[in-house]
């Protein structure tokens, strides 16, 4: 296999970003950033898009009104939203915008862009130009980043979302790079199978979440899933932004007496983790981070437990902590009465996760996909 060594142009250069960005003219909307106060209808927006492409969940107030808490977020340049300008409709909402760059990235710096435009608005062109104006925010982001390292311009949608949205994607340029799957299984009746006691070796334990142990689940996280496709280290803000974080569902597993030395001596130890351990921090090396998706019980018609993280560090895959913190969180989920558990996981993902899942009997229930433009 021949492994192309060309040396990647600067950032500024590849993102190719536009000196200034274009408002959208189609539909003749009036155009500004979003605000704190337009989060309820905001949320409204997205919600009634949501329900009229038939896509499996809803967003909460708590989840829009964190959008505006992330210091690496400026909404004044990165968010859009178009209201309409017929006196009849009283300046509704009818379409939006946002696009951020995670702070954290360091072996790929990324763009993502969502957007919408209510469905009975569709077919006036501004969802194009909505998508050129995030496109061209998304390079200034890159660019502005000033890390010289491989980029992608990322944007999601339902595999069985509307065939519209796809194409549109894809004159823009765009590509399907990556395919997601959500599963789900029951957690009572006649085919909710048995969840196994997991024990474990050595120092291990087993515990529930408490928020001396968060950053520290934080650095598990970034260990386990540094070789995973398309993720990059979570800064502390990153990762305190859970708004339906579920504390009494997620568990931890800790290792009591890990070998420092044979840690800090091996190169797959990150510098963080090494500054943990030698401060003599406690080793979180397996962990599941559940959510509570209240408002998706509607939608899906079912209340559920959801694992919204779960992973091991890579120097201890093969020792069940992962497989532990879950069957932990499913005994949680059952006892609030929820009636199933879910999770979505990466089609490629390269840690045996689906044989798991299946063994766990978790069943595909929807499937989502990325389209980028890689830098």
């Amino acid at each position: 296999m021949t492994v192309d060594t060309t040396p990647l142009a600067p950032i500024a250069e590849r993102a190719a970003p536009p000196a200034t960005l274009t408002l959208p003219t189609a539909g003749g909307l009036a155009w500004r950033a979003a605000t704190r106060e337009d989060a309820p209808s905001w949320l409204a927006l997205r919600n009634h898009i949501a329900r009229a492409d038939a896509e499996p969940y809803a967003e909460s107030i708590e989840e829009i009104q964190e959008l505006f808490e992330g210091a690496w977020r400026d909404m004044a340049t990165d968010s859009l939203l178009g209201f309409s300008t017929d006196p009849a409709d009283d300046g509704a909402l009818v379409a939006w915008a946002q696009v951020e760059c995670p702070p954290g990235d360091v072996t790929q710096v990324r763009a993502f862009c969502w957007g919408g435009v209510h469905p009975d608005r569709r077919g006036e062109g501004i969802g194009r130009e909505l998508l050129a104006w995030e496109d061209g925010r998304a390079r200034q982001l890159l660019a502005a980043s000033g890390k010289d390292v491989p980029a992608r311009i990322g944007v999601f949608a339902e595999d069985d979302g509307p065939a519209t949205k796809h194409r549109l994607y894809e004159r823009a340029g765009f590509q399907v790079s990556r395919y997601y799957s959500d599963l789900a299984r029951p957690l009572s009746g006649p085919d909710a199978g048995p969840v196994p006691d997991v024990p474990l070796t050595g120092s291990l334990r087993l515990v529930p979440w408490s928020a001396d142990l968060d950053d520290a689940t934080r650095l598990a996280h970034n260990d386990a899933f540094r070789d995973h496709w398309g993720s990059q280290p979570q800064t502390r803000e990153q990762w305190a932004q859970r708004a339906c974080f579920a504390p009494g569902w997620s568990f931890l597993v800790v290792d009591q007496a890990p070998d420092v030395d044979a840690l800090l001596a091996s190169p797959d130890t990150d510098a963080e983790t090494a500054a943990a351990l030698r401060a003599g921090e406690p080793l979180v090396v397996g962990y599941q981070v559940a959510a509570r998706y209240t408002e998706d019980f509607a939608v899906r018609g079912y209340s559920f437990g959801y694992t919204d993280l779960l992973g091991a560090r890579r120097a201890y895959r093969g020792r069940k902590a992962a497989l532990a913190a879950l069957a932990a969180g499913l005994r949680a989920f059952a006892a609030d009465g929820m009636q199933y558990a879910a999770l979505d996981v990466d089609t490629a993902n390269p840690s045996g996760a689906h044989g798991l899942y299946a063994s766990l009997g978790y069943v595909r229930t929807s499937g989502s996909r990325m389209f980028s433009i890689e830098l």
